[in-house]
């Protein structure tokens, strides 16, 4: 059953931001997979890298709180961020996150070597997906350069720094307090047709790859004895 890891980042509960992973979760299960959510804000992770925590390139030990996201994180096949742009950036601790987490115990050399380096133990060959939404319009932030910058640093860089399949992006312009409920449902049929098309995809290379081990697509029942 393909694992899906929901990285939301918002600090109101309420926010359209948790109405968006929580819609995608709830995509994902209804397709028979599965989906662990994180919640950044209201499980109070700590953005923070502390000094022991710069992988080098000997022995890297990731502290307490960041081994128990790696192991909540292990086995996901697809990877979704999920956060409002503020300032032209996601939030510091989305920042944070991938720094502690997703980075955990990646070297700069490991960044920089050459092809043939072996895939990222948790990210390599997996999906990213990002949801983003804004206050302003796509094209306000594209003429600012935002948008260019956001999907350089936060989409292409981050899908080739951890290995990983290409990176798609969906983002909702013009979110703010007041946004009618037609628009809101909406944009939130737009995330269950993402989940559909993501567990879509993830069966369809689970499938394949049975195939090529030689396992049936399906098990099939035992006769009676």
């Amino acid at each position: 059953m393909p694992k899906h890891a929901v990285i939301v980042a918002h600090p109101s509960p309420d926010s359209f931001t948790l109405s968006v992973a929580r819609t995608y979760c709830a995509g994902v299960r209804a397709a028979g997979q599965s989906a662990v959510l994180r919640d950044l804000y209201r499980i109070n992770f700590d953005p923070i890298l502390k000094e022991s925590e710069q992988p080098g390139d000997g022995p890297f030990t990731p502290a307490a709180d960041v081994a128990a996201e790696l192991d909540l994180l292990a086995g996901s096949s697809a990877f979704v961020l999920v956060y409002p742009i503020w300032f032209g950036t996601p939030p510091a601790m989305l920042k944070g996150y991938i720094e502690r987490v997703l980075g955990s115990g990646l070297s700069p050399r490991a960044l920089h070597s050459h092809l043939g380096r072996p895939p990222h133990p948790l990210l390599g060959g997996k999906q990213l997906l990002s949801f983003s939404s804004s206050g302003s319009t796509r094209q306000w932030l594209a003429d600012q350069g935002a948008w260019v910058s956001l999907q350089t640093i936060f989409d292409g860089y981050l899908a080739r720094a951890f290995w990983m399949d290409t990176p798609h992006h969906v983002h909702f312009e013009s979110i703010h307090e007041g946004l009618s409920q037609a628009k809101v449902a909406e944009h939130l049929a737009t995330v269950e047709q993402q989940a559909s098309a993501m567990c879509s995809r993830l069966a369809a290379a689970t499938s394949a790859a049975k195939a090529i081990a030689g396992e049936p697509r399906h098990p099939q029942p035992q006769a009676q004895a």
